[in-house]
């Protein structure tokens, strides 16, 4: 193949350029060429009503329906329950997805929580303290107030760990009545623009900010 033909990254191959498969965009004659690697990883933005399985022996929508276009047999990091939206990641890359997804890594998730009142000073210092879950105390949560009212608040709330329906749990402590829960980013990873339902693969500087990230866990 002529090397004219060949461009990665936006940029002309010369003899003698390393190529990284996993990482850089490689277009021949314009089009794209996927890896040969075969790992793929990708964000999902998971509407409510789905729940997070590959497929559900009681018929209830499932996740893997509205990846099943990606190119290849993917499976979800981690949770959201099924009245939980947002970011969910899904790799082929075992390696990668036990990184992120065990709590040893600490890897940060964000999630906009809207709550049914206004939550007391009391209430948001038990959100931000160690809670017992499960016989073992969480990782202490950091909490933000975007907006307050009488019948509705929204919190940004930032979890190190991936606990079963952490932050339900954590509000349920407090006295608080969760009515949406939106994941908006996993470490260095944010949900942007994408719409309910669609997903996209990670860029390859995606890619290499959530390798980095993950890193410490995997040494």
């Amino acid at each position: 193949m002529e090397l004219g033909r060949v461009r990665v990254n936006g940029k002309p191959v010369r003899p003698g350029d390393k190529l990284d498969p996993d990482e850089d965009m490689v277009y021949v004659d314009g089009k794209r060429v996927e890896p040969q690697s075969g790992r793929v990883c990708i964000m999902l933005y998971k509407p409510r009503g789905y729940i997070t399985t590959m497929s559900d022996e009681q018929g209830r929508r499932c996740v893997a329906s509205l990846v099943s276009d990606a190119g290849a047999r993917v499976y979800p990091v981690g949770r959201l329950d099924r009245e939980s939206e947002g970011l969910l990641l899904f790799t082929n890359d075992g390696e990668l997805a036990n990184a992120i997804a065990h709590p040893s890594g600490r890897i940060s998730k964000t999630y906009r929580v809207t709550v049914s009142s206004r939550p007391t000073d009391e209430q948001l210092t038990i959100l931000t303290q160690s809670a017992m879950l499960d016989g073992k105390k969480t990782v202490p949560a950091s909490v933000k107030v975007l907006e307050s009212s009488f019948d509705r608040s929204v919190l940004e709330m930032t979890l190190r760990e991936g606990r079963n329906r952490e932050i339900r749990r954590l509000c349920e402590n407090a006295g608080l009545e969760v009515i949406r829960l939106k994941r908006l980013s996993v470490g260095p990873l944010s949900l942007g623009s994408l719409q309910p339902g669609k997903w996209r693969k990670l860029t390859p500087a995606e890619l290499a900010a959530i390798r980095n990230a993950v890193k410490p866990a995997r040494n």
